[in-house]
C-alpha cells in the first residue's frame, strides 16, 4: 500500500477551542445532593475498542462495590465494530465476552443502535443471542419482514424497591446499518415515535431511563417530554457531554470505551451524572484481559501488525481529527480540511502506529473532494465545527467536522477539502447543499490521514 506525502508549503493551525476535559471528573454540579438511591452505569458507541473493554468491565465492578445501592448497567447501542477485523473474525468473541460478565455485575439492558448487527446481520439473532445472556433488550426498530419489534420498546429491571422503567429507541438513518440488513429495517422517526409514544410509555413510573440512539438533534425535541427526574443517555453521535433539565439529567457518554458516564437517583427526586474516563493504564477485570489477549494473537496476522509508522504524539481524538483536517489541506493544497467525526474511532497514540491500531483510528477508506467557497461561508463552516469543545445544546448538530484552516490563508475565495462521505452528506456536515464538489486525483482518505499523523509536526495551540 503506497501512502502519499503532503506538502509541506502550508503550515495550519487549529481552529476551536479546548474539548470537554474538564467534564471527565466531575458532575454537573457540585451542590450537595439528597442521599443516593439507585444507579445507572452508562455507555454508548463502543464499537469493540478491546485495548479498554476489559478495564471498562473492572471500572463497572468497582463502581458497584463502592456503593451499596442497586446498579443497572445501560449498554446504548453500537456494540461491535465492522472495521476491526478481530471482531469480525472471532465473531465478536470478546464483545459476547463482556456481556456475559455485565449481567453478572448488575441487571444489564442494551437498546440496540444501527451497528449491532456488524457481524450478524439479522438483527433478530442478535436478540435472541442478547437474551440468552439474561440481558433485557429494548428498541423501536421493527423487523420489516413480520411487522413485529425486534424488542419492546420498554422494559423495566429491579431498582431496589422500585423498579426502573427503561425505553429505548434508534436512529432511522438506514444509510447508517449494514447494508446487507436495511430491507429488514423498518424505523420510525425518532422525535415523531417518541411525541406520539413517550407519555404512555413512561406514565406511572418511577423512575424512567430513555435510552436513544437517535442522536442529538432527534434528542433535542424528545427531551421536553420526559417526566422530570428522568435520566436520558444520547449515543450515535460520539459526544462527551452533560445537561440538566430541572431534575432530570441528559448525557452522552463518549465513544470507542474511552470514558462511562455515572448516573445517580436521589431520593429528592432528582439525577445527577458525571463521566468518568476508562485510562490506558486503568486495571483490568483478569477474565476478560485473558480472552482479549488470546483473541489478538488467534486472529491478527503478520499484514495487521505491521508498523505502518511512528506516532509524533498522542493525541486526543478531536486534535486527531484536527491533524488529519491539516494533513487534507496539504495534500490537497486547499485552503482548509474538513474531516465527519465518526470516521474516526480513537485518538492517535505516540509510537508505533500498526495496520491494526490505525484502522481503529482512521475507520473508513474513500476519496477526497474540493470545492471552492466564500470567505464567509469558511467562517461559518469553521464556526460549526470543533464541536468536541463546550458548546449550548442547542448549537450541536450532531454530524460535524473536525477543521482546520492554513495560517494565512486569504483571498475572496478558499478552496476545502474533505471526504466524499461528507460532501455526499453537506446538508448535515457543513449546513448546505449548495457546494459542487470535484475528486482530487490520486489522494484517498486513509493514506493521507497516515501521513498526517506519522509525518507533520504538531498543531500550534
Amino acid at each position: 500500500m503506497s501512502f502519499v506525502t503532503p506538502s509541506r508549503r502550508r503550515l495550519l493551525h487549529l481552529a476551536g477551542a479546548a474539548a470537554l476535559t474538564s467534564s471527565l471528573a466531575s458532575g454537573l454540579s457540585a451542590a450537595p445532593r439528597s442521599p443516593v438511591v439507585g444507579r445507572v452505569l452508562a455507555i454508548a458507541d463502543m464499537h469493540s475498542a478491546y485495548e479498554r473493554t476489559a478495564r471498562l468491565l473492572a471500572a463497572f465492578e468497582a463502581e458497584v462495590r463502592s456503593q451499596p445501592v442497586p446498579h443497572v448497567i445501560a449498554i446504548d447501542g453500537d456494540i461491535f465494530e465492522h472495521g476491526n477485523v478481530v471482531s469480525v473474525r472471532s465473531g465478536g468473541a470478546v464483545d459476547w465476552a463482556f456481556l456475559a460478565e455485565a449481567v453478572r455485575i448488575a441487571p444489564t439492558v442494551v437498546n440496540l443502535g444501527n451497528h449491532d448487527n456488524d457481524l450478524t446481520p439479522d438483527l433478530a439473532e442478535v436478540v435472541g443471542r442478547l437474551r440468552g445472556l439474561g440481558v433485557i433488550v429494548v428498541s423501536n426498530i421493527v423487523d420489516a419482514r413480520t411487522g413485529a419489534g425486534y424488542a419492546p420498546p420498554t422494559a423495566t429491571a429491579p431498582f431496589g424497591s422500585r423498579t426502573l422503567r427503561i425505553v429505548g429507541l434508534a436512529t432511522n438513518a438506514l444509510n447508517t446499518y449494514p447494508k446487507a440488513s436495511r430491507d429488514q429495517l423498518s424505523i420510525p422517526a425518532p422525535a415523531e415515535w417518541a411525541n406520539a409514544r413517550l407519555a404512555d410509555l413512561t406514565r406511572g413510573a418511577d423512575p424512567v431511563l430513555v435510552l436513544s440512539h437517535a442522536g442529538v438533534v432527534a434528542d433535542r425535541s424528545i427531551l421536553p417530554l420526559l417526566p422530570d427526574g428522568s435520566l436520558m443517555i444520547g449515543g450515535h453521535d460520539h459526544l462527551l457531554f452533560q445537561h440538566r433539565q430541572g431534575r432530570s439529567a441528559y448525557a452522552h457518554t463518549g465513544s470507542w470505551t474511552n470514558a462511562y458516564t455515572a448516573a445517580d437517583f436521589h431520593a429528592d427526586g432528582s439525577v445527577s451524572v458525571a463521566s468518568h474516563p476508562i485510562a490506558a493504564d486503568a486495571p483490568s477485570s483478569s477474565r476478560l484481559q485473558a480472552l482479549i489477549d488470546a483473541t489478538l494473537a488467534e486472529t491478527l496476522t503478520d499484514e495487521d501488525r505491521a508498523v505502518l509508522g511512528q506516532g509524533v504524539e498522542a493525541l486526543s481524538l478531536g486534535d486527531t481529527g484536527r491533524r488529519i483536517a491539516a494533513g487534507f489541506a496539504q495534500a490537497a493544497d486547499a485552503d482548509a480540511g474538513f474531516i465527519g467525526h465518526t470516521t474516526l474511532g480513537t485518538g492517535a497514540p505516540a509510537g508505533p502506529i500498526t495496520r491494526y491500531m490505525f484502522d481503529s483510528i482512521v475507520r473508513f477508506d474513500g476519496r477526497l473532494m474540493t470545492a471552492e467557497v466564500s470567505r464567509g461561508q469558511l467562517a461559518g463552516f469553521m464556526a460549526r465545527a470543533n464541536q468536541d469543545r463546550p458548546i449550548p445544546l442547542e448549537q450541536r448538530t450532531g454530524d460535524f467536522l473536525y477543521g482546520a484552516v492554513a495560517a494565512g490563508s486569504q483571498g475572496a475565495t478558499a478552496r476545502i477539502v474533505t471526504t466524499d462521505w461528507c460532501a455526499t452528506n453537506q446538508a448535515e456536515y457543513f449546513g448546505t447543499t449548495s457546494l459542487a464538489f470535484t475528486q482530487v486525483a490520486d489522494l484517498k482518505v486513509k493514506p493521507v490521514a497516515l501521513s498526517a499523523l506519522i509525518e507533520t509536526p504538531s498543531i500550534p495551540g
